[in-house]
């Protein structure tokens, strides 16, 4: 059986009778089965998704040969099987966040883009593994084990949404929807050599997601083409009344792909001479920079004075923000509860300390000191206003810039293992994707080559806030050339 990579050829091919939506399905659950060392899903919904299969396939007998979601037509998204990071809500499924203090926990609703997504008749084949409660940038702080790179078993594969990432990878899904709170989206798609989109924040609802640090956790698209990220973009954005973070803001037709004009690209000479970038990575960054200047388009280096003060002043944000929403983590209302506590401070501490992994804790109490009396102006009023600044220059270089170009990661992915005892130099390896969601801008990685290792690597591109339409337009005519 042919292996449909993009959802335009999987349409035509419904069309064309030479598959179904049952036989998608069943292909992909061989998949499924061939890479269970990988450790990918978390959970199949194997028998659910014949069923909705089965179901689709006869709505394609009967509106035959009608797609798009034009109302007795078939849904925009027919024929696309998704897989959900374990951090996404779907009613009567269990969610965990990759954490066992949350094991047997079934939603009692959907999140809003997932409610979408069915409505345009995609499938769910399953959830996926990630980071425990979205935090790491390798998918080995999950309670349910690392997840491995399909291009090297012994690699990490990114994080947090590292699963998703090597679900599109490994062929077991069309595309994977992730979440992105400092690049947890970006950094796995450049690890897998796939497109990964994160949009400008309040875009896509977040009702339904588990949160980790409000002001920056955006959902976000893992795919094997840019044109199949603006179809799942325009299913799922647009204002949501759960969401007061939701922009009002009208969806625009996102796959209409009409940036073509020639553009002017910015890029950071202080990123690309960082002492910790790796010299393949450096090489292909340079060499997709000529490309670009070869195609007619600007590339010029910019000043940024802000980018070793980035990692610091997100670390000290999202574990402030992240001690508060995991709160509501207690032993009481939901989730793991300790047995033999003697009393409720001993509810609270053991369901606690037995329910969170070693990551977790740690950036809780991070983000509890930083809030502390004594050391909250010195610490989270103090990042929040290098927040400021480096929302303003970001604003200063993309009024003359229609992008800003950045490596995904300073290196390729590393061996399992590799940054277990070194936090720090695991949370340093975002220094290029986090600066999206500290303003709160939409940004897209795209696969651009092979490391002399072997491994993929990816570049990254950010806009403005709300200008998806340009910069998708413009990463699919890049991956196009």
């Amino acid at each position: 059986m042919s292996t449909y990579t993009s959802l335009t050829v999987t349409q035509a091919a419904i069309s064309q009778a030479q598959t179904t939506c049952a036989a998608l399905v069943e292909q992909y659950l061989e998949r499924i089965e061939a890479t269970r060392h990988l450790n990918i899903y978390i959970e199949v919904y194997e028998e659910e998704a014949r069923q909705r299969a089965k179901e689709l396939d006869e709505k394609f007998r009967a509106n035959r040969p009608s797609f798009g979601g034009d109302g007795g037509g078939l849904g925009k998204l027919f024929g696309a099987v998704i897989s959900l990071k374990d951090v996404l809500c779907y009613a009567g499924h269990e969610v965990t966040a990759g954490s066992k203090i949350l094991k047997g926990f079934k939603s009692l609703y959907s999140a809003t883009a997932v409610e979408r997504l069915l409505a345009e008749d995609a499938i769910i084949i399953g959830r996926v593994n990630c980071d425990e409660f979205a935090m790491g940038s390798t998918n080995e702080t999950s309670c349910y084990g690392p997840t491995r790179n399909a291009d090297d078993p012994t690699k990490v594969p990114g994080g947090s949404s590292g699963a998703s990432a090597v679900s599109v990878q490994g062929g077991t899904c069309l595309a994977s929807i992730g979440s992105d709170t400092g690049g947890s989206v970006r950094q796995p798609a450049a690890f897998c050599g796939v497109v990964g989109f994160k949009p400008t924040y309040g875009r896509i609802s977040r009702h339904g997601l588990l949160a980790y640090a409000s002001s920056f956790d955006q959902i976000g698209i893992l795919a094997n083409e840019v044109e199949d990220v603006a179809a799942l973009l325009e299913v799922m954005a647009g204002p949501d009344e759960y969401d007061a973070t939701c922009s009002e803001r009208p969806v625009e037709v996102y796959s209409n792909f009409h940036f073509e004009k020639t553009a002017k690209v910015a890029y950071f000479d202080a990123a690309l001479d960082h002492p910790g970038m790796d010299e393949g990575v450096k090489k292909l960054t340079f060499d997709f920079i000529e490309k670009l200047r070869s195609e007619g388009h600007t590339v010029e280096p910019v000043s940024f004075d802000y980018l070793d003060f980035i990692i610091p002043a997100y670390y000290v944000l999202t574990t402030a923000e992240a001690s508060s929403n995991l709160s509501r983590y207690d032993g009481i209302r939901f989730g793991h509860r300790t047995t033999g506590a003697r009393d409720i401070h001993e509810v609270y501490k053991k369901s606690r300390t037995e329910g969170f992994g070693t990551e977790v804790k740690r950036r809780i109490m991070l983000g509890t000191f930083v809030l502390s009396a004594g050391y909250y102006d010195a610490y989270y009023a103090k990042a929040q206003q290098v927040r400021r600044l480096i929302l303003e220059r970001t604003e200063e270089i993309l009024q003359n810039f229609n992008f800003i170009l950045m490596p995904s990661s300073p290196t390729p992915a590393w061996n399992i293992g590799g940054m277990a005892d070194d936090p720090v130099a695991m949370y340093l390896a975002d220094i290029f994707t986090v600066q999206a969601n500290m303003v709160g801008m939409p940004a897209i990685a795209l696969p651009i080559g092979q490391h002399p290792c072997g491994l993929p690597v990816g570049v990254q591109l950010m806009a403005g806030k709300f200008q998806e339409a340009d910069l998708l337009g413009f990463a699919a005519g890049l991956k196009r050339s």
